[in-house]
C-alpha cells in the first residue's frame, strides 16, 4: 500500500508496513477491533478522514485480506468492512503501540485503556521468551537469522552485530 517499497528490506516488519504503515491505516484498524466500526460513513465520522483516503485505505485491506467486504443494502449500494483473522491478529501490536504511547506521548496520562472482557482487568504488552518466560530488559533481545533470510543478509547483519558488540 505504501508508494515507496521497502523491496530491499528482507525484514517482516517492513513487509507489515507495506500493508498497514500508511497513514490511518492502523486508526481504521483499532476503530474495527475495539469501537466495533464496520461502515464507511463509521469510520469517516470518527476519524475525519478524507472520503478517497478512506476508500484508498478499505480497498487495500481488502485486497490483501486484512478485511472482507460485505454488502449490506443495494439502493444506494454500501458495504461493512470486517476485519478477517489476519486483521485481528494486529491487535497485540495496535496494544503494544498503545503502550509505549501512554509512557512516551501522553503526558496527561493514558487517553485510552484496553480491558479483559472476562476479568476487567488491564491488557498489557509482554515479551516473553519461550523458554524461561522472562525479558526483563529490550538489551537482553538479539535479532537471528532465520529461516526467511537469504544468506547473504544473514552475513551482513552479523556481521553488523559484531561490529557494535551485540553477539
Amino acid at each position: 500500500m505504501l508508494g515507496k517499497t521497502y523491496d530491499s528490506q528482507v525484514c517482516s516488519i517492513a513487509r507489515t508496513l507495506e500493508l498497514v504503515g500508511e497513514r490511518w491505516s492502523l486508526l481504521i484498524v483499532r476503530d474495527a477491533l475495539f469501537a466495533g466500526s464496520t461502515r464507511f460513513t463509521d469510520f469517516q465520522r470518527n476519524l475525519g478522514i478524507a472520503t478517497n483516503i478512506l476508500r484508498n485505505r478499505l480497498d487495500g485491506f481488502v485486497e490483501h485480506g486484512i478485511m472482507q467486504r460485505h454488502r449490506y443494502s443495494e439502493q444506494p449500494e454500501l458495504f461493512e468492512y470486517v476485519l478477517t483473522d489476519k486483521g485481528r491478529a494486529l491487535a497485540p501490536a495496535l496494544i503494544a503501540l498503545t503502550a509505549w504511547g501512554d509512557e512516551w506521548a501522553a503526558p496527561d496520562g493514558p487517553p485510552l485503556q484496553y480491558r479483559h472482557t472476562v476479568c476487567g482487568s488491564e491488557l498489557t504488552p509482554q515479551t516473553v521468551c519461550a523458554r524461561c518466560g522472562t525479558v526483563h530488559d529490550p538489551a537482553e533481545i538479539r535479532a537471528v537469522p532465520g529461516p526467511g533470510m537469504p544468506t547473504d543478509r544473514a552475513d551482513i547483519l552479523l556481521r553488523m552485530q559484531r561490529e557494535h558488540g551485540l553477539t
